[in-house]
């Protein structure tokens, strides 16, 4: 699931519902994201980005992402 097009969407796609809704998902708190790791992520393509999203941040590979939204 490690793809430039999933980089790229991390960066650019935006939460479109909740208390982070218009956040670019590289941006939602990492509780936010571990609190949707307990609960259960969304189906689809939104909860497995928001998975890709917690996996990098937990290996501190968030930073390689934030430069995508400027492009």
């Amino acid at each position: 699931m490690l793809s430039k097009e999933n980089l790229v969407k991390l960066a650019r796609v935006k939460m479109p519902f909740g208390k982070y809704a218009g956040r670019f998902l590289i941006d939602l708190p990492d509780e936010y994201l571990l609190w949707f790791e307990k609960k259960g992520f969304p189906e689809g393509e939104l909860g497995q980005l928001m998975q890709l999203c917690l996996e990098l941040k937990i290996e501190g590979l968030d930073s390689l992402v934030k430069p995508l939204k400027a492009q």
